[in-house]
């Protein structure tokens, strides 16, 4: 079960919303690849607020994630696409279904 997880919230730059929507749908691919990460969630939570939420089996698996390349790549292009840091937590999962 899983009883790890990250929420990340992601908040556009005026003019970059669709930009960063388009990041977050490439970045599923990314996500597939990566053994340690059971759901990967990427969402729109307002016009220009977005988020990631993502779950893990193990603590090895979540931290995995945050050094892999999901991360880099939003790292790598936070300055054009995000209007201030992104706002990562991380998040123990009391019930699943």
């Amino acid at each position: 079960m899983e009883q790890f997880a990250l929420l990340a919230r992601l908040e556009a730059k005026p003019g970059k919303e669709q930009e960063l929507r388009d990041f977050l749908t490439r970045a599923l691919p990314l996500a597939e690849a990566e053994p340690g990460t059971v759901r990967w969630y990427a969402l729109q939570i307002g016009p220009a607020t977005f988020g990631i939420f993502d779950t893990f089996e193990a603590e090895d698996g979540r931290q995995a994630h945050l050094d892999g390349d999901i991360a880099a790549a939003l790292m790598a292009n936070a300055s054009t696409l995000l209007a201030k840091d992104p706002v990562i937590e991380k998040v123990s999962l009391l019930a699943v279904k």
